[in-house]
């Protein structure tokens, strides 16, 4: 199955027609034999300058082997000379969708979650700290979703945009000199409210690209808002590690994950 497109014309704030002016959703079918009815949108990372393929496709490939419909999100980038709100909107229709699929497909449009890893993860984080009702009378098919997802899977996340925030996502996200109130607005610890959905939290103290302190103050702040939450922070592993490779192993977060996936009801 080819990407998808999130909107029939040009996106709302495009630039242009080239690839990268384009946001499609590329979606990975469950195994039909473990079918689950559940659905994951997935964020790349990248810095919001790219888009890193193994957590991307390669997230896809395990959710839709655990019978969990998957879909990537291909969003703009700073790189593109996008900025912030477009990456939130691309976030926000996309998940709009997918929710628009699971009724379509006969899934659980009730159990649709999110993950992202490193600035992915920054956008998972705002995507579950900033959202509305869908719209019921809405002409366009997609706008009467909500795009709050059911839970999110942050991933080594960018979380806060002022002391611990990595300086290249910052600047791909908001630019050079953004306005306090708005790195505020997009620092996700400061967010959080009793309507944040359950979220999984993986972190490693050795990670030089994006400080633990993202996840630890995410989680601290889901639990002064009385949000379940699983956070797991590893002692070894680099940035970026995904699932791990034979040459860069990661830390075991992914049975972590299933056994989350199951207490959360998204797996039997």
């Amino acid at each position: 199955l080819g990407p998808i497109r999130l909107w029939d014309g040009d996106a709302p704030g495009s630039l242009g027609q080239r690839p990268q002016d384009i946001p499609t959703l590329t979606p990975f079918p469950a195994d039909p034999a473990r079918k689950t009815g559940a659905s994951m949108l997935i964020f790349p990372g990248g810095g919001y300058g790219g888009l890193a393929e193994h957590e991307g496709t390669g997230y896809a490939e395990w959710f839709a082997a655990r019978g969990i419909t998957a879909y990537v999100l291909k969003y703009r980038l700073g790189s593109a000379g996008y900025r912030h709100p477009i990456m939130l909107g691309d976030a926000a229709r996309a998940l709009r969708m997918v929710r628009a699929f699971a009724k379509r497909d006969g899934l659980d449009p009730a159990k649709v979650g999110v993950i992202g890893s490193s600035a992915g993860g920054h956008l998972a984080s705002t995507l579950v700290t900033h959202f509305e009702a869908g719209n019921p009378d809405a002409a366009d098919r997609y706008a009467r979703e909500s795009p709050r997802p059911d839970l999110g899977i942050l991933c080594s996340p960018v979380i806060s945009l002022l002391e611990f925030a990595p300086a290249g996502s910052r600047r791909n996200l908001l630019g050079d000199n953004p306005a306090p109130e708005l790195v505020r607005f997009l620092s996700s610890e400061l967010q959080v409210t009793k309507d944040t959905p359950p979220c999984f939290l993986w972190h490693t103290v050795e990670d030089k690209g994006v400080p633990v302190e993202n996840s630890l103050l995410f989680a601290a702040a889901l639990r002064k808002s009385g949000v379940p939450f699983s956070l797991h922070v590893y002692e070894k592993g680099a940035h970026g590690l995904g699932f791990g490779r034979p040459e860069k192993p990661a830390p075991p977060w992914g049975s972590q994950l299933e056994h989350w996936l199951k207490e959360r009801g998204f797996t039997p």
